[in-house]
């Protein structure tokens, strides 16, 4: 007997919703949010990393504890407030394209 195989889109459709749908619209917000989340986490690791400093030592300077560091890192609890804090204690200029509005660097 042969073993059928699925795409991840037949599976998506099936177990979340079809696109379109409001349970598929929330399903791809959340994980385009996560993704950008993650993405935020990245560059500041990175940057971290770039200054030879710790989590402990960002941490330091952001008045968090370095767990808190390393679930910004991670993307998960990460606000624009702790994101600004982290840029901002390295030292980084942050540029945001505001999606019509234009840009702001801050």
């Amino acid at each position: 007997m042969a073993m059928k195989l699925h795409t991840l889109d037949e599976l998506t459709d099936k177990y979340i919703g079809k696109v379109g749908t409001p349970k598929r619209d929330a399903f791809e917000r959340k994980l385009a949010d996560e993704l950008h989340a993650y993405h935020i986490g990245e560059a500041i690791k990175m940057a971290r990393e770039s200054q030879s400093l710790t989590q402990e030592q960002l941490g330091e300077r952001m008045g968090v504890q370095r767990a808190q560091v390393c679930r910004i890192e991670r993307g998960k609890s990460i606000t624009f407030a702790s994101m600004m804090r982290a840029f901002k204690a390295m030292g980084i200029q942050v540029a945001l394209d505001m999606k019509g509005v234009g840009s702001v660097v801050l």
